[in-house]
Order: structure tokens, then sequence, then C-alpha cells
């Protein structure tokens, strides 16, 4: 009687260790990859941060030529930004430029937010395939536009026409150079980011919840209204938060609609302003000086309102993520 007698299969223990030590090496040089570049981000950020506090603080604790310190309280709460002449007083005030700041975002987004969240729930659930396709490229259009060009379109389009409205009504706007017109382009620059974010977070909402009210009678309207926009409102606020992020630092097409207020707040829609950003954008023509140092102190100002604001924000969106409509 023949007998099968087993063959013993071939291992690979070790191809396979050697394997897994290969792997482990390779995740620990990727994970050091990683942290090398991540550093390397927060190192600019880092660099920018101590720079611009280095040559902002100047101001404060020189004598700044003999002109003498500029002092930090007159600074965050005056009303004027320069009391006296240039490179003779060091009387300057930032507080006029927090409140027009604030100000104009707020007002901006009060019209682009809404435009904004309506065009994505649009381009989202509403419009026909091609219709969708070709309002996407235009939002990611309008949000590769540099600044500048927003700016000078706002020069030479929106300014004369919020001139001809200030005549209409009776007052006058300093041929458009307004609040208004700040407003204006900081909605349009602010609207892509707006649409293209509120759009992800509307196109992420899980279709159960819709093919569900749409099941228990809800018309597709309330469904968009009451179950879409509510379940992607987290979302929908981070792009308002990006939004008042670009708002906010954005220098270049204000600058060219302000009107360079010397006083402020300026709360009239047709007075002419002037925002952070914008003041120090100004003063760049100078290479030394207390004129020019004060400069980088209202970059230090800046920060600090972004990141103030961008914790207040955050804070409002973690409360409004909870809150079930």
């Amino acid at each position: 009687m023949h007998t099968q007698t087993d063959t013993p299969l071939p291992t690979k223990l070790p191809n396979i260790k050697a394997s897994s030590k290969n792997r482990r090496i390779q995740d620990t040089l990727i994970k050091g990859l990683l942290l090398a570049i991540a550093l390397l981000s927060a190192s600019f950020i880092i660099l920018i941060a101590v720079f611009v506090t280095t040559r902002g603080i100047i101001p404060f604790i020189t004598d700044n030529n003999q002109l003498g310190r500029v002092d930090v309280v007159g600074f965050l709460t005056g009303r004027v930004w320069l009391g006296g002449a240039t490179f003779i007083s060091t009387a300057y005030g930032a507080g006029y430029l927090i409140v027009n700041t604030l100000y104009v975002v707020f007002l901006s987004l009060l019209v682009s937010f809404p435009v904004g969240v309506l065009t994505a729930l649009f381009i989202a659930k509403i419009a026909p395939a091609a219709l969708s396709h070709a309002m996407r490229t235009i939002v990611e259009l309008l949000a590769s536009i540099p600044s500048i060009v927003y700016g000078l379109v706002a020069a030479g389009v929106f300014l004369p026409w919020i001139h001809s409205l200030a005549r209409a009504m009776g007052t006058q706007s300093s041929g458009g150079n307004s609040t208004f017109a700040v407003v204006i382009v900081l909605a349009m620059m602010s609207l892509p980011t707006i649409t293209a974010v509120s759009e992800v977070a509307i196109r992420s909402v899980d279709k159960n919840l819709e093919h569900a009210s749409l099941a228990l009678g809800a018309s597709p309207t309330q469904t968009h209204f009451k179950v879409v926009l509510a379940a992607a409102k987290s979302g929908i606020f981070a792009g308002a938060i990006l939004a008042v992020g670009r708002a906010l630092g954005e220098a270049t097409a204000v600058s060219l609609v302000a009107g360079s207020s010397r006083s402020g707040p300026n709360l009239g829609l047709f007075d002419i302003t002037a925002t952070i950003t914008s003041t120090m954008l100004e003063g760049m023509k100078e290479t030394s000086g207390i004129d020019y140092d004060i400069r980088f102190s209202l970059g230090v100002l800046l920060m600090a309102v972004i990141l103030i604001t961008n914790f207040l924000l955050n804070f409002i969106k973690r409360k409004v993520g909870k809150i079930h409509v």
C-alpha cells in the first residue's frame, strides 16, 4: 500500500520580516519628510511674524531720532492718523482704522455671503450639468483674478456710478471713492471663495437626507433650504471665515477706491475711508524713518485683528455646528 508523505511548504518568513522592516523604514522616512515640510511651512509664518513684529515695535521702544516714542494707547485708540507733520510728529493713531476695517468687511460679508451661498446651492443642486460646469468654471476664474484687476474695474466702472448715485441723493462722494466702493470690491473678491467652499459643503451632504425629506412630502425647495443648507452649515461657515480673512488682508484694490481718510471712524457709505492695509500700503514709498516703521506697527496690528477675528469666528462656527435646525 502506497503511503503519500506530506511535503513541507517552503517558508518565506525571512523575506516577510525583511519586507516588514523595509516598510517600517519607508514609513519612518516619509514621516520625517512630512514633518520637515510642515516645519518649513510653519517657519515661513514664524519668520514673517518675527520680522514684522521686530520692525513694528521700534516706534514704541525707541526715541525715533529724538522725536520721542509713539504712545501705545494713543496709537490703538486714536481717531486721527497723524496729529502733526510727517517725520516731525509721533502722534499716530490707528483706532479708527480698526473700526473702518471691521466695518467694511462686515458690510461686504452681508452682500457676498447670501449671494455666494445661493449661487453654490444653484450650482450644486438645481442647475443642469452643463450650466453647473460652466458656472463652476466662472467661479474658479473669478477666484484667480488678481486683486489689482478688481481694483481697476471698480475704479473705472463703479466709482462713476457711485458718484452719480451720491449726487442723485444730494450728497458728496469724492468722485466715488467711498466706503460703498470698498464694500463692493471686497464683496466681489469674497464671492468666489464663499461660493466654491459652500458648493463643496453642499455636495457632501448625504443624499439619503434629501431622499428622506422628499419621501416625507417636502418640496425640492423646502429640502434644499431646510435640509441641505442646514446639514452643510458648518462647511458654509468655513467659507465665510476664509472670505473674511481675504477681505481683512486686501490692500491694493481697497487703496484704489477708498479715498485715504486721515481721520475717522468713517461710517457713511459715501464718505471716504481707509483700512489698516490701505494705510500700510501708502507708507511703503519710504525706506526709513518713523513714517516707514509705523507701517510695520500696522502690520502687527493687522495680524492681531486677524487672529482675534478668526478665533471668534471659529468659536461661532463650533456653536453653529451644534445647532440642529
